[in-house]
Order: structure tokens, then C-alpha cells, then sequence
């Protein structure tokens, strides 16, 4: 209306956004836990790219780990045990617009989460995924998980684990259109940033296992190899994740691994001699359901409602 300032039609100024902005509520783990370290690296990966918090979403399914989106700042969507794949994948399907990532445990996506995890690396839908893997189920207190070393006591296996655990870095490499395999550990901080930059820049779904201390459940169990440097190999390829200047004195194991090799990918992440850290592979032509899941975006609410009638009219007699 003439006359009548409209200060609602003004541009919003820009923002600059810090870390405090994607801090919520005081995180509760345990004391030398590595979730702390990997929710530290993603606020300050937030900051780094001023991810908008109304355009970011965390989705988790349950666990120790899957308690992170009540951390950070941003909308966040808690849900049901293995099951935060197929949510955030629908999220992707109808809200392109938005950052999202995925954080589940060994437990949440390689034991009821199976079926979820190689349809989800399938469909590779543009998403970050983290699984924070520290060997044991920790949520409900000690129980043998699918990546529990053989012959670890837990609460279910009291004579120790009777099984070999599986690999989920080799496992997901062997499933059909993977696009971005890589793993870091949680006491290298400046490696799970770098790691999880270049799984964000990733086009599709990017899938990044952290080994993750959980000093309460599982003691020592990375006592070793934090003590004795030459037990990791870092990969090393200039289209890789990077290894600064700090960290290369620390890790003097180091192979040229190219990641567009899915034979040397395979075989390095199979390696029980040494722990290998760094991108394993990726493929940036990979098909993405998102492209396809994404039709009818733009449809309005009468068309969607035409296109709903012609549907059922086809199952008329």
C-alpha cells in the first residue's frame, strides 16, 4: 500500500555464522567417549561451509551415537533402530534443497540395519553417512555387535565373541554403485575433518566409517594402535583426503592409493595387518536415485491431485 513502509520486503542481511550457532544441548556421553570428537568436527565443518541450520538436517537412528542430532543446532529427525537410512533418503526424494546427514553405529546399520544400508549405498542419494563404529553395542550396555573382534567378552557372549566380525568397509565397497568409501579414527581430529569436507563435497552418498573409543564398554581396544603410529597405513593420492604437515610426522605408514580403483580399494580395506585410514574410493559418475525420486518436485497441489485420480483410475472395472 503507497505510503506504508514495508520492511518485510527488505533482504535479510547476511549472516556469519560461528560455532555456537550448531550447539545445542550439553552432549551426555561418557567421559574420553569419540562422539565428542566427531560432534566437534561437524560444527566446525557447519561453520567452515555456513551450512544454514533451517537447510541442514541430522538423522540418526538409536544408539550411543545416534544421540548427535540433539546436539547440534539444526533440525534433527531421532528415529527408529536401523532405520535412519530409508528416513533420510526420503527426505532427500522431496527436499533437495536441504544438507543432510546420516550418523548410525555398528550396531544401528550392520545388524538391524542391514538391508538399509546396501539399498541406501545403491540408490547413492546425495547424503553424508557416518557410521561411528567402537565395537559394541554401548546404549544397552555391552552387548556383541557385528564388529566385535573374536573372542571379546560382552554381556551376550561371556566366553567371547564367536564369530569373526565383518568388515563394513569391504562389505559396502561390494555393493552395487557405491560412490565414496573411506574411514578415519576419532583421535586424529584434523583427519575426521578432512574426511568428512570431502565426504560433504561428495555428489552422492558418501559413507565414512569412524573407528570410535568407547572408554567405558570397550576399554583399550584402540590402546595399540594410538600407542604405535606404524599400526595405520594412511592412503595418499592427491584426489585423497589430505594429510597435513602434523599428522604426516605421526603417521610414517603411507601408500599411493588411487581412489578410482575399486580392486586396490578392495584389497587395502581387507587388511588385518595394519589399519588403513583415508579415501578408499570414489566414483563421481555413479548413477543417484535422487535424480529420479525428485519427479513431480514442481507439480502444484491440483495436479497432484489429477495425477493421484488418473493412478487409481487405472485399477477401476
Amino acid at each position: 500500500m503507497y505510503g506504508i513502509k514495508k520492511d518485510w520486503d527488505l533482504e535479510p542481511l547476511p549472516r556469519c555464522l560461528v560455532m555456537e550457532d550448531y550447539q545445542a544441548a550439553e552432549p551426555r556421553w561418557c567421559a574420553g567417549c569419540g562422539d565428542f570428537a566427531v560432534l566437534t568436527a561437524l560444527q566446525r565443518l557447519a561453520r567452515d561451509k555456513q551450512l544454514a541450520p533451517e537447510k541442514t538436517v541430522f538423522v540418526s537412528g538409536i544408539g550411543c551415537s545416534s544421540r548427535l542430532p540433539h546436539y547440534m543446532k539444526t533440525y534433527g529427525f531421532h528415529g527408529l533402530h536401523g532405520r535412519p537410512l530409508p528416513v533420510a533418503s526420503g527426505i532427500r526424494a522431496r527436499r533437495p534443497d536441504l544438507d543432510i546427514f546420516v550418523i548410525t553405529g555398528d550396531g544401528d546399520c550392520c545388524a538391524i540395519g542391514t538391508a538399509h544400508w546396501i539399498h541406501a549405498i545403491r540408490y547413492n542419494m546425495k547424503m553424508t553417512v557416518l557410521l561411528l563404529d567402537n565395537n559394541i553395542y554401548g546404549l544397552t550396555k555391552m552387548q556383541t555387535s557385528p564388529t566385535t573382534p573374536k573372542g571379546h567378552y560382552s554381556n551376550t557372549q561371556t566366553t567371547g565373541a564367536y564369530l569373526s566380525p565383518i568388515n563394513p568397509l569391504t562389505v559396502t565397497l561390494g555393493i552395487t554403485n557405491r560412490s565414496f568409501v573411506a574411514q578415519t579414527v576419532d583421535w586424529y581430529p584434523a583427519h575426521v575433518y578432512d574426511t568428512l569436507k570431502a565426504a560433504h563435497e561428495h555428489p552422492g552418498l558418501a559413507f565414512v566409517r569412524i573407528l570410535q573409543r568407547c572408554p567405558h564398554f570397550m576399554p583399550g581396544e584402540f590402546d595399540a594402535i594410538q600407542q604405535d603410529a606404524t599400526k595405520i597405513l594412511a592412503l595418499e593420492h592427491p584426489d585423497g583426503i589430505p594429510i597435513d604437515d602434523g599428522l604426516a610426522r605421526v603417521l610414517t605408514e603411507r601408500k599411493e592409493h588411487d581412489p578410482r580403483n575399486l580392486g586396490s580399494a578392495l584389497e587395502v580395506a581387507g587388511r588385518e595387518d595394519v589399519l588403513p585410514i583415508g579415501l578408499f574410493y570414489r566414483d563421481l559418475e555413479a548413477e543417484r536415485y535422487d535424480d529420479f525420486a525428485a519427479a513431480g518436485l514442481g507439480m502444484s497441489a491440483k495436479e497432484k491431485v489429477a495425477g493421484a485420480q488418473r493412478a487409481m483410475d487405472r485399477f477401476l472395472i
